[in-house]
């Protein structure tokens, strides 16, 4: 299983990169997505929303379940992903090339302390 070490992750399987900008991007892993199965439909928060660290604030739906999308870090959703919409697919073939959704922290100490590469390896194998 491929988990990139330059992001890092939240225990209900989001990646989530710090852009140069201070905003995060965020996305499904792909052991979230090995074990949704074909991604179908995906409704992420609204631009412009205010998200708390940890709040469901969207879905995402297989073929199999649908699971809830939690906030990574608390702070204003300023972009959803365009292609998501149109194509949630995408999401099954390059889980770490198609973001969802970017959120300006209000708390940028919640970035840092979520998962590194290792400690979600651990997480993703059960060992957590």
């Amino acid at each position: 299983m491929s988990i990139p070490s330059d992001l890092r992750y939240t225990s209900e399987h989001l990646w989530v990169r710090l852009e140069a900008d201070g905003i995060v991007t965020t996305g499904i892993t792909a052991h979230a997505q090995d074990e949704l199965g074909d991604i179908v439909y995906v409704q992420a928060p609204e631009a412009g929303r205010t998200v708390t660290q940890g709040e469901a604030c969207g879905i995402v739906e297989s073929v199999k379940t649908a699971a809830d999308l939690h906030a990574p870090v608390s702070g204003e959703v300023v972009a959803v992903s365009g292609v998501i919409a149109d194509h949630p697919e995408r999401v099954n073939s390059d889980p770490y090339g198609t973001w969802l959704f970017r959120i300006r922290p209000q708390r940028p100490a919640e970035f840092d302390a979520l998962l590194d590469a290792t400690a979600y390896a651990r997480l993703a194998k059960g060992e957590a």
